[in-house]
């Protein structure tokens, strides 16, 4: 059954127009009156789950539906993982989302590192965060979430450890772990099997873009907390480092 993301309260028995991208989608799969679809809100602090619901008309740039039943489906992990992941070139940074969205992570922060190529500012930064946000809800439609994932407005490093002190994360129970290439790291599932708050506790995985982090940044956020962890003896592309860790802290 196709699976289209509505950011609106839905109930049983309401009539609703679908949002604009939605409604394109319907009418490109050629769906008529009568035909079922489901929807799914996507908050990651609401109810959840998703609801069968019925075409009831065909405009020329417009579909409503009627909402039909409830399902509790819930396909998320049990530990929430956020990822902080240094942006990439060109549609590396888009596969990176769309993957780490089907892996179940739970926000994810473009990191503007030093030796990022693509500097985003002001209106380009906007964009793009614009668009890996709907690249995140393409995901969720083919993969089955009803929680779509977070992507964060993109900002330094520094920028995000003053917004979000250690202490906090502490209070939070969170683990965080930075994935590093350098001497006297762990095997990242050795600090997860470490971890004191079971499967349930939060993960954050900060990862680099192409040449990885600067010793800098490596070491600012060593003195916030962050542990240094491997996945093993292969150096991973930029791209694929934080998504092999994501299955790591989901399996």
């Amino acid at each position: 059954m196709p699976r289209f993301h509505c950011p609106l309260p839905l109930s049983a028995g309401l009539d609703v127009d679908l949002p604009a991208g939605a409604a394109r989608h319907v009418q490109v799969l050629r769906l008529q009156p009568g035909d079922t679809i489901t929807l799914f809100e996507g908050t990651q602090d609401g109810p959840g789950g998703e609801w069968q619901a019925t075409i009831v008309r065909m405009g020329r740039s417009d579909v409503q539906v009627r909402v039909d039943q409830h399902h509790p489906t819930e396909r998320e992990n049990p530990r929430p993982v956020h990822l902080l992941a240094g942006i990439t070139a060109n549609e590396r940074m888009d596969w990176l989302v769309e993957k780490a969205t089907e892996l179940g992570v739970t926000s994810i922060t473009p990191l503007l590192a030093e030796r990022s190529v693509l500097k985003l500012k002001g209106e380009r930064g906007d964009k793009k965060r614009a668009h890996w946000q709907a690249v995140a809800v393409a995901a969720c439609e083919q993969c089955g979430r009803n929680r779509v994932p977070v992507v964060h407005e993109a900002v330094t490093l520094a920028q995000w450890l003053q917004s979000q002190p250690h202490a906090q994360a502490q209070a939070h129970g969170a683990l965080r772990a930075v994935l590093s290439l350098a001497d006297g790291t762990q095997p990242l599932p050795s600090l997860l099997a470490a971890g004191d708050a079971g499967p349930a506790q939060p993960v954050y995985f900060l990862s680099g873009p192409e040449g990885g982090l600067t010793a800098a940044e490596e070491a600012l956020a060593r003195s916030h907390g962050f542990a240094p962890v491997t996945l093993g003896s292969r150096v991973l592309r930029a791209e694929t480092a934080p998504l092999a860790a994501l299955v790591l802290a989901t399996a």
